[in-house]
């Protein structure tokens, strides 16, 4: 039916000659005594409603991924693993060799021992002076040098241990071991070849728990909440049953048009493969507007009200109309909601409290 809009107005007079027709032809008489007034009722519209769903996509791929990098420059010489071959968490993976590191860490190493030995020296000298000291033999400026080159030496000392423990570190970051358990799934560097500090070398990804990503439109944002559960299909049979996956991360809008904002689902264990092209199904929901029968709506000296009918009784519930669509009316209420039954028959017999009997 087409929708058009007419005054509120004229919805008065048109709901006025219900008053005026008196009883219709179709509306059954007053029942008899100990009986509810008998009516027709018909149920109330509107509320929220889904839309169709629309379906994104996106490939799995392990929760747990690591791309590994060394943290010093230098060349492969060692690539302990193969593609595809599984790993466990600390084993070596790959070595770089730098020529400058082992004898930072030997030069590191003996500059503290010889510090170490300086300050050992320092503190025994300051010992006997502090001994000879008491008995009057050294004077108080002559310990009191002694004992500032000490706490010098001692500075030194602390530095050199932090010097060498850098150099012993950038040495061990020559080598790159597995952070975690899983299977090498890329490698980016060949052996012989010089790898820069920060260089991706190979990727690492765990086979426990998968997860898809896929990016939507901002305004579907709100259409999705944490650990809602989404559809999620095989692109190979986008007709067959759906796996259900898990919103585990949302991203919030951005102020960049037309960007589109990521959404992680996790997926059940056991499911799809990684690497595995799959749709992710989300639906939207929209309120529509709440209608009534034309023929429900009664124009009183309050404004505008319908009969409402729970258990048998019939209850005055106003409302605001809106306008009118076909032969039902759009209103404006925050009593009614979606199912509740309106009388539309048998209006005129009725009054606020009166028991129904719907026919």
């Amino acid at each position: 039916m087409t929708s058009f809009r007419i005054p509120v107005a004229v919805i008065f007079f048109a709901v006025s000659g219900l008053f005026l027709s008196g009883c219709k032809a179709g509306d059954a008489p007053v029942a008899s005594a100990g009986h509810g007034v008998s009516v027709r009722v018909a149920e109330v519209t509107g509320g929220q409603a889904q839309e169709i769903t629309l379906r994104f996509s996106g490939v799995v791929r392990s929760t747990q991924r690591a791309t590994l990098t060394f943290q010093v420059s230098g060349t492969l010489k060692e690539r302990a693993v193969e593609l595809g071959q599984t790993v466990a968490a600390g084993d070596v993976l790959a070595r770089v060799y730098n020529p400058a590191l082992e004898p930072a860490r030997d030069s590191a190493k003996a500059k503290l021992d010889e510090l170490i030995t300086g300050y050992e020296q320092a503190k025994r000298e300051w010992d006997r002076s502090s001994r000879l000291h008491e008995r009057g033999v050294v004077s108080e400026q002559s310990l009191e040098q002694l004992a500032a080159r000490r706490d010098s030496l001692e500075a030194s000392v602390a530095t050199a241990r932090a010097s060498l423990s850098e150099a012993t570190q950038l040495l061990q970051e020559s080598t790159l071991h597995a952070p975690f358990s899983g299977r090498v799934e890329a490698l980016l560097v060949e052996k012989d070849e010089f790898v820069a500090a920060g260089q991706p070398v190979m990727r690492l990804s765990s086979p426990v728990g998968k997860e898809v990503e896929v990016r939507v439109p901002a305004y579907l944002l709100a259409h999705v909440a944490l650990d809602q559960n989404l559809p999620v299909w095989s692109v190979r049979d986008r007709n067959g049953a759906p796996v259900t996956g898990s919103v585990v991360e949302i991203a919030q809008a951005g102020s960049v048009r037309g960007e589109l904002h990521p959404v992680l689902v996790s997926l059940p264990t056991g499911t799809l493969d990684v690497g595995e092209p799959v749709e992710v199904g989300i639906t939207p929901l929209r309120d529509s507007a709440i209608t009534v029968p034309l023929l429900s709506v009664i124009r009183g000296a309050g404004g505008m009200t319908v009969f409402r009918v729970r258990d048998g009784i019939a209850r005055r519930v106003p409302i605001e109309v809106e306008r009118v669509v076909g032969e039902r009316v759009v209103v404006r209420t925050g009593e009614l909601e979606p199912g509740d039954q309106v009388v539309y028959s048998g209006i005129t017999r009725l009054a606020d409290g009166d028991a129904v009997e719907v026919r």
